[in-house]
Formats: structure tokens, sequence, C-alpha cells
């Protein structure tokens, strides 16, 4: 059974102020997963040593990459990630609109994969970072469920959208999306547990897991070790999942 983590990895600096890829790294390789899905990943950028995350990462854990830059300013890039030793073809990457009198929000984006699991079965695998507005939310989920990306004939069953929404289930964008899609949560029968925001004390639902209808969630947490709460201000989300049929 194939294990899932999506993970705000904070450009890999923890709630301590230490900047530490090693130890995002041992995070997830203490998860044990096999997709990983990040947000907030660096590459190339001086505040966090020009280093190229997504590649650091992927090298630790003995496992391939893909990376879409929401933000590009020169050499620097900042960004989402999809790593998985899994047999994965990249379908798309692309940026998420942003309302036109709010052109100084920081710009978001989705990355889009096909990766191969148990039984040769594929599974498509949307990751994403919304914004901090709810107005720009509501337009980012509308493209999400539009026809580039989640209505697309080749994102069809089965499939995951997982990431950073910034949303709890009482935001509009949340709500559009659980309406097309089952959260992961409900599905894993998990009840008011499996926060994830802040690391050190959650008490917030702002990352998530949305399935299709032949997904099957066994289990669902939100690892809270030591080292967990203090790698970056987010938990990561943790899913054992298996595709019926």
């Amino acid at each position: 059974m194939p294990r899932i983590l999506t993970y705000n990895v904070h450009s890999c600096r923890g709630v301590d102020g230490k900047l530490d890829v090693g130890r995002i790294a041992e995070v997830i390789a203490q998860c044990r997963p096999d997709i990983i899905a990040l947000q907030e990943v660096d590459v190339g950028r001086h505040r966090s040593g020009k280093v190229d995350q997504a590649h650091a990462i992927a090298e630790r854990l003995g496992m391939g990459f893909h990376f879409n830059a929401a933000v590009h300013v020169e050499e620097e890039r900042y960004g989402d990630a999809i790593i998985t030793a899994l047999p994965v073809t990249l379908v798309k990457t692309g940026p998420l609109p942003t309302p036109p009198r709010m052109k100084r929000l920081e710009p978001r984006g989705a990355l889009w994969v096909e990766i191969e699991v148990e039984g040769g079965k594929k599974v498509q695998i949307v990751n994403t970072h919304l914004g901090l507005v709810p107005h720009e939310q509501r337009g980012q989920t509308e493209h999400l469920l539009g026809g580039e990306w989640l209505g697309h004939p080749r994102c069809a069953d089965p499939m995951i959208l997982l990431g950073d929404f910034n949303a709890t289930p009482r935001y509009a964008a949340y709500k559009k999306l659980s309406g097309r899609l089952r959260d992961a949560r409900r599905a894993a029968g998990v009840r008011g547990g499996a926060l994830t925001f802040p690391s050190r004390f959650p008490m917030l639902r702002i990352d998530h897991m949305f399935i299709s209808p032949s997904i099957e969630v066994a289990n669902m947490h939100a690892p809270d070790g030591a080292l967990m709460k203090i790698a970056s201000d987010h938990l990561p989300l943790v899913a054992d999942f298996r595709v019926k049929g």
C-alpha cells in the first residue's frame, strides 16, 4: 500500500530559525513515504545559501523529483516539488491566477504528475499551494477545477489533489474542493485530528488531501515528534492509500 505525504517545508527553515535541508529530509525519511509533495521549496535563492533544495532532499532520500517554480527571479526560484522513486511522468506545471487588483500577492502554482503505483495502476497527483486571501483562493480553486487541471480528460480517477491550501474547512475554497472530491481525512475516519499548523502547537487544518472515488485511504495522521515540531512551521500530513479495482 503506497504512502503519500504533503509537507510545507518553509524553505527548510525551522521554527528555531535554523536553515537545515538535512533535517527536513530526516523528517520525511522517518515518515517512510513513497510519494512526497512539498511546498515552499527554494532553488538557488540567496536566503537559503543558493541550494537546490528539491534536488538536495531527493538525493538524500534516494529518489527523483520534479519542481515547479511559482516565483522565478533571475536565478532564484521558489515553489513546489514532487519526489518519488516510483515510475513518474511529468504532465503539467503552471501558475495559478492572482486577482488583477492583487498583483503584489505572492505568485502561486501547481504541479501535476502521473505516478505508477502497485499493480501498474497510474494515479494523477496534483500538488499546489494556494494564496492567503479568500478571494484569491476562490479564483485559484476554480482554475484548478477547470479544464486545464482537474477538469482535463487526462486528470481522471484515480487522482489525488494535495498541498497547503491555507484554508480550513470553513473556507469557501475548501468547500468548493470537497464538493467535487472527498477529503482524505474524512475518508480515513479521522475526526478532529491530523492538525498541521503551527507545528509546535497545531490548531488548524490547512494542509489537505482530496481524493477521487477509486482512492481508498487506510489511515491518515500528522506526525508530531520532536523533530517535526521544529523542522518547519507546518507538520507533514501522511496517508496510506490504495486504488480500488
